[in-house]
């Protein structure tokens, strides 16, 4: 009972919400701007963009899916989805630091993974950095979206559940 306590007075302390990574607690930076009302990623650029209305308030560096190119089209290619999905819930049981789901597959994505007979994937995430190193490089996820953990604090105070999000070649 201490130890929770305890903990709910650090959390209390930091002022804000935190995430526990590695063992070590890391505060989530507060986000006071604009509300982020889209997040566009360019793959080939190899960017993610936090849009109020048609104003980009920031710009992060990504590595994507081991095959970068092209759409995700099953489970373990390796590529990261391309078209518009939404941004659909938060993951706090991620093994990489912080994650916020991305609605893939949708209903489109589904039907053509039917038509071609192969299970369509899914459980795609903007994420920090992996908890076990040696898992990181360049395009090193299995189709996710990953920022630095810095980043990532970044990335989930900014953006809420039901924010669109545009993946472009």
């Amino acid at each position: 009972m201490r130890i929770i306590w305890a903990l709910v007075t650090a959390l209390l302390v930091l002022g804000g919400p935190v995430a526990a990574e590695r063992g070590i607690i890391k505060r989530v930076p507060a986000y006071h701007g604009p509300e982020i009302t889209q997040v566009t990623v360019i793959k080939s650029k190899r960017r993610m963009y936090m849009l109020a209305g048609s104003k980009v308030i920031k710009t992060f560096k990504i590595d994507l899916g081991f095959t970068p190119r092209g759409h995700k089209g099953q489970y373990g290619d390796g590529r990261t989805p391309e078209g518009v999905y939404l941004i659909d819930r938060v993951n706090t049981n991620s093994r990489y630091f912080l994650s916020l789901g991305i609605s893939y597959p949708n209903a489109n994505d589904r039907a053509k993974a039917r038509a071609a007979g192969v299970d369509p994937g899914g459980d795609i995430f903007i994420h920090g950095g992996p908890r076990y190193k040696g898992e990181k490089g360049r395009d090193w996820t299995a189709g996710c979206i990953a920022v630095s953990d810095r980043d990532m604090g970044w990335v989930y105070s900014m953006v809420k559940v039901g924010t669109p999000i545009y993946i472009k070649p």
